[in-house]
């Protein structure tokens, strides 16, 4: 039973519904194939052929983390409702979220038809907005920032959202997540391995870091992202470097 009824955890229940609906029926092309040496076996690539047939976790796991699908986007609806609420669950763990949010990337949902669409991203929003005030997610929320921006291919609208939450969870969230990218960012790395620009995405995450969380998070933290947001030779001769 599910206790918490915070109008948060009652926007993702309401979405994980919705993508039970959309995209129940849906189901592999009938031709699809994948390498029974490597991935499973005829038996189970049947069952993906078969429309809202729950599947065990590790072929759940198999399936979404396949990167050669003929239809990736085909296969990925195929499963969505089940895999969505794994996700929820924290059955994958935080170290396969950039792997999961490409796999949605290679769905290419963003190009699905409307109804469709609209219900991936209701769904990965209200997550987002969900874990923001949750004090231990299954997923930590850079984590979570991690696989949603690997999905949507921009930081915007996570970065949005976090900002404008006056919330003491969303600000503890944010003192973790600055102190794990801190190192990275100063030296001009991004905080994860991402399929986008790396550079843009970079330079907006510092700048969002710089101007909008300096009092979010805890000094030292603050100080770090201030010389990382510097150009390099001025990095390297601030008295705080």
């Amino acid at each position: 039973m599910n206790l918490d009824d915070t109008p948060a955890r009652v926007r993702l229940d309401r979405a994980l519904d919705d993508l039970a609906v959309t995209f129940h029926g849906m189901a592999a092309r009938p031709d699809e194939t994948q390498c029974v040496c490597h991935w499973g076996s005829a038996d189970e690539l049947a069952l993906l052929k078969v429309p809202d047939r729950e599947l065990d976790p590790d072929l759940l796991r198999r399936t979404w983390s396949a990167p050669d699908w003929g239809d990736h986007g085909a296969v990925l609806r195929r499963v969505l409702p089940q895999f969505a609420r794994a996700l929820v669950g924290g059955a994958e763990p935080a170290c396969a979220t950039g792997g999961i949010g490409q796999s949605f990337a290679r769905g290419d949902w963003l190009r699905w038809p409307p109804r469709q669409r609209e219900s991936v991203r209701e769904f990965l929003h209200a997550w987002w907005s969900h874990s923001l005030t949750d004090p231990a997610p299954p997923i930590p929320v850079h984590a979570l920032l991690t696989l949603c921006t690997e999905a949507s291919a921009t930081l915007t609208p996570w970065l949005a959202a976090w900002e404008a939450l006056d919330h003491p969870t969303a600000d503890q969230h944010l003192a973790e997540a600055a102190a794990l990218w801190a190192r990275d960012l100063l030296y001009d790395d991004f905080p994860w391995p991402t399929w986008h620009d790396e550079n843009a995405l970079r330079a907006e995450l510092i700048t969002w870091l710089t101007r909008h969380t300096p009092a979010r998070i805890p000094a030292h933290d603050a100080d770090r992202v201030r010389l990382a947001a510097l150009p390099a030779p001025a990095r390297w001769d601030d008295p705080h470097w």
